[in-house]
């Protein structure tokens, strides 16, 4: 199996991050294909075809850390195609629910990471 588990929802609670900006500051690391469990079960194979999916967007999948476990949030395309090239990781941005979730509340949570 590419994933850890495939699901169609997130079990995770809303973090807040929702803006480009937001999560910019989320740096990218490499994170393995098979410690990723997916938030969405279907895949749009125009999204996985096409040339430019990432020219609006992103070039970083999306991933949220919680509870001992990576959810694939936004990038199932580029985490696809990383798996059809051969390839066992892709770079994203981790946000850590579980720091947040810890961090003193000063109003800002969803621009710190």
């Amino acid at each position: 199996m590419i994933f850890r588990a495939i699901a169609d929802s997130r079990p995770y609670p809303e973090h807040g991050f929702v803006s480009s900006r937001q999560w910019s500051k989320v740096p990218p690391r490499q994170v393995r294909l098979a410690e990723l469990i997916t938030t969405k079960a279907t895949l749009d194979l125009a999204s996985l075809l096409a040339e430019d999916s990432t020219f609006y967007g992103d070039l970083f999948a999306h991933v949220i850390y919680w509870r001992g476990a990576y959810y694939l949030e936004d990038g199932l395309h580029r985490a696809v195609r990383a798996a059809l090239r051969g390839r066992g990781s892709l770079h994203a941005r981790v946000l850590n629910l579980d720091e947040l979730e810890t961090a003193p509340a000063d109003g800002n949570a969803g621009e710190s990471a």
